[in-house]
């Protein structure tokens, strides 16, 4: 990446119901004796500034808490939320979703390349986890500028961030109760 790898902001995306999962809103699943977000918030520590884009959760504090527009708009309007919070050079986007995404923090801040406007994992397959990500702040300043209402759109539609190979599944998000399931078994839960 170049120059301070520290100074980066992080957008965390916590708006998904988790309807497939059932019980509390998604973020809120416990991992490891902690809620996702809990564990994707932590893993940002080290970053200048947290915005996390979602209800605010009163157990997590040391965040800015913002709200897409509309509700429910998808991810590219809560990016856009987001966005105007940061100040870095870098910004990170996590999906809340990501228990184990800490251990690939410093791999994404080191994999973002000078001529790069984004990197990302992927996974063994060559998915790329559009929210596992590492972003050149103004270049997706610019890729949400380009479209003309955010709202319902896909996260491709900023762009395709370079592939970063996630071959140990740091970026693996829980969508169904038999992915929190496997995420619980890997915390070592019973």
């Amino acid at each position: 990446m170049g120059g301070d790898r520290s100074a980066y902001d992080a957008i965390v995306l916590a708006g998904g119901a988790g309807s497939r999962l059932g019980g509390p809103d998604k973020p809120d699943h416990l991992v490891g004796g902690r809620s996702m977000l809990e564990r994707v918030v932590a893993s940002v520590a080290g970053a200048r500034r947290v915005i996390v884009v979602g209800p605010e959760r009163t157990a997590i504090g040391g965040v800015r808490w913002v709200l897409e527009d509309p509700p429910g708009g998808g991810p590219v309007a809560a990016v856009a939320a987001g966005l105007p919070a940061t100040g870095e050079a870098v910004t990170l986007l996590l999906a809340a979703d990501l228990p184990f995404v800490a251990a690939a923090i410093e791999p994404l801040l080191a994999a973002l390349g000078r001529d790069d406007d984004a990197v990302a994992l992927a996974d063994a397959g060559g998915r790329i986890n559009f929210l596992a990500a590492a972003w050149r702040t103004q270049a997706l300043r610019e890729a949400v500028a380009a479209l003309p209402d955010p709202a319902g759109r896909p996260m491709r539609a900023l762009g395709i961030p370079r592939a970063v190979p996630d071959p140990a599944g740091w970026g693996d998000d829980c969508d169904t109760p038999e992915q929190l399931a496997a995420a619980r078994h890997r915390a070592g839960e019973e």
